[in-house]
C-alpha cells in the first residue's frame, strides 16, 4: 500500500513548490502595497464580543511594516487576533494526515472503495449526482467547509476506483461544498451573521438563495459529468494522467477478495464517521458545538482511523509508525497555510486594509444601484483573497455595506446576498485559502493544474451570480 500513500494522500513536491512560489509572490505583492497605499483606520466597537466598524470614522494614521516583520509574518501571524482558527486547522490537518495514512497502509481505504465500486459499478453517475448533492447541502444548509477536508481524499479515491481521476473527486467534494457554502441557503456563518448585523430576520429571503442553489448545482453537474465521461473513455486526456495510478486501481478492482476483518473495520469507520456528520449537522443549531466543531471532528477522525486500522489487523506499533509518518508528510501543507495567513497579517499590521475599504466606499457614492451591487460583490471578492473567514469578513464589511446600500437605494437583503456570493465561491479558487491548499496538497495536485481545470466553471459561476444579483435588484428583492 506504500505506493498509494505517496501518490494520493500526501503533499506532492511539484504541487508544493508551485503553491509556495505563488504564495511568496502574493506575500511580496502585499508588502509592496504597504509602500504605495496610505495607512488609515476606522474606529471599531465591540458588541456581544464581536468587533465591527463604525462607518464615517476613517482617518489617516501612521502605518508600515518592517522588512523583518514581513519576512517572519507567517509565524508572527500565529500570535495575532483571529489566529486560533488557523492553529485549529493546522492541528486538524495533522491528525487527518496521520489517520488516513494508517488506513491507507493497512488496506482499509482501498478495500472500502472496492466495495463501493461493486455497489455502483452500473450506476456510477447516479453516485456522482448524490455525492455532489450531499457536499453542496453540507455547505448550504449547515455552513460546513473546513470540516469537510477529511472527506475530500475519500471522494478522490472513490473517483479513482470508479475509473475517473482526482479532479472529479475534488469536483464532487471540494467544489461542491464550496459552492453550497456560497449559496448560503441557511449558512449561519455568512448569511446568518450578515443578516443579524444589518438588522434583517435571520435566514429571511431564502427563496432567492434556494434558486441559486438549484442553478449552481445544475451548473456543477453540467461541468463534472462530461469531464468524467471523457476521462473514463480516454484516461490519457486527464491533465493529471498517471498510468501507474490507473493500473493500480484497476488491479485492486480485479484482485478484490472479501475479508471479514476489513468488513468489521469498515463498519467501525462508517459508524464513527456517521457520528461526525451528525455533529456537523447539529452544529448549525447548537452554539456550543460551533465553538468546538473543528477539534471535535479531528478527534472523531482520529478515533475512526485508529479503530478501523486496528480492527483490520494492523498492530498498534505499526499504526503508531504509520500515523507519525502521515503527519510528517503533511507538514509542507502547514507551511503553505502559514504563508497564506501572513497576507492578512501584513495588511492589518501595516494598516492598509481599512484604506482599501475606505477607497471602495468612495467609489460607490455616485454609481447606479446595479453598479453598486456588483461593486459590493467585487469588494467581498477582493477581501476574500486576504481574509478567508466568512464571519470575520461579515463583521468587517457589513457595517460599511449597509449604509452604502441604503444611500444607493439597494435593499439590505441584496447587499447580504452580494457579500455571501463574494465570500464563498472564490474559496475554492484563490491560492490563499487554507482549505483549498490543504485539499490540493493531500491529493498531490498543483495549484496551476487546479486553476486551469476549474477556471471555466468559476467564470460561469461569476457570470451567473452577477446576473442573479442584477435580477434581484431589478425585482426589488
Amino acid at each position: 500500500m506504500e505506493k498509494q500513500s505517496k501518490r494520493v494522500f500526501n503533499v506532492g513536491t511539484r504541487s508544493f513548490l508551485a503553491a509556495l512560489i505563488i504564495l511568496f509572490l502574493l506575500m511580496g505583492l502585499t508588502y509592496a502595497l504597504t509602500f504605495i497605499m496610505p495607512a488609515g483606520e476606522y474606529q471599531r466597537v465591540i458588541t456581544d464580543g464581536k468587533e465591527s466598524i463604525v462607518p464615517g470614522t476613517y482617518q489617516s494614521v501612521a502605518g508600515g511594516l518592517s522588512f523583518w516583520k514581513w519576512l517572519l509574518s507567517p509565524f508572527l501571524a500565529l500570535g495575532s487576533s483571529g489566529s486560533g482558527t488557523v492553529i485549529a486547522i493546522i492541528a486538524f490537518l495533522l491528525v487527518i494526515g496521520g489517520a488516513f495514512n494508517a488506513m491507507d497502509e493497512c488496506g482499509v481505504l482501498s478495500y472500502m472503495f472496492n466495495r463501493v465500486y461493486r455497489m455502483f459499478e452500473t450506476r456510477k453517475y447516479r453516485l456522482l449526482l448524490l455525492v455532489s448533492l450531499f457536499f453542496m447541502s453540507l455547505g448550504a444548509f449547515v455552513g460546513s467547509f473546513e470540516e469537510c477536508v477529511p472527506l475530500v481524499p475519500i471522494a478522490v479515491a472513490l473517483a479513482y476506483s470508479l475509473g475517473w481521476d482526482a479532479l472529479v473527486g475534488l469536483g464532487m467534494s471540494l467544489l461542491a461544498v464550496g459552492f453550497g457554502f456560497s449559496t448560503g441557503v441557511v449558512n449561519p456563518f455568512t448569511v446568518g451573521v450578515a443578516q443579524q448585523l444589518v438588522g434583517l430576520p435571520m435566514f429571511s429571503g431564502i427563496w432567492m438563495r434556494l434558486l441559486t442553489f438549484v442553478l449552481i448545482y445544475g451548473l456543477l453537474i453540467a461541468f463534472l459529468i462530461p469531464y468524467a465521461k471523457k476521462i473514463e473513455k480516454h484516461p490519457a486526456k486527464s491533465m493529471i494522467y498517471d498510468p501507474a495510478m490507473s493500473e493500480r486501481w484497476a488491479a485492486l478492482r480485479t484482485d478484490y477478495v472479501q475479508e471479514k476483518k476489513k468488513d468489521r473495520a469498515l463498519i467501525w469507520f462508517a459508524s464513527v464517521l456517521g457520528v461526525g456528520i451528525a455533529l456537523i449537522l447539529l452544529s448549525s443549531v447548537v452554539p456550543f458545538l460551533q465553538d468546538i466543531i473543528m477539534p471535535l471532528i479531528a478527534l472523531i477522525f482520529l478515533v475512526a482511523g485508529t479503530v478501523s486500522s486496528l480492527v483490520s489487523g494492523m498492530k498498534l506499533r505499526d499504526y503508531s509508525r504509520s500515523f507519525g509518518k502521515g503527519m510528517v508528510n503533511i507538514l509542507p501543507a502547514v507551511l503553505l497555510i502559514l504563508m497564506a495567513n501572513s497576507i492578512r497579517y501584513t495588511m492589518t499590521e501595516s494598516k492598509i486594509l481599512d484604506t482599501i475599504l475606505y477607497q471602495t466606499v468612495q467609489l460607490t457614492q455616485n454609481a447606479s444601484s446595479g453598479v453598486v451591487v456588483l461593486m459590493i460583490y467585487a469588494l467581498a471578492l477582493v477581501l476574500e483573497l486576504f481574509i478567508s473567514s466568512g464571519s470575520a469578513k461579515a463583521f468587517l464589511l457589513m457595517p460599511l455595506i449597509a449604509p452604502i446600500a441604503d444611500l444607493s437605494g439597494i435593499s439590505r437583503q441584496i447587499a447580504v446576498l452580494a457579500y455571501a456570493f463574494g465570500d464563498g465561491f472564490s474559496n475554492v479558487f484563490y491560492p490563499t485559502n487554507p482549505v483549498l491548499l490543504i485539499s490540493l496538497g493531500i491529493v498531490g495536485i498543483g495549484y496551476g493544474k487546479w486553476f486551469r481545470w476549474s477556471a471555466k466553471i468559476q467564470i460561469a459561476v461569476l457570470a451567473l451570480t452577477c446576473a442573479l444579483l442584477l435580477f434581484a435588484n431589478a425585482i426589488g428583492y
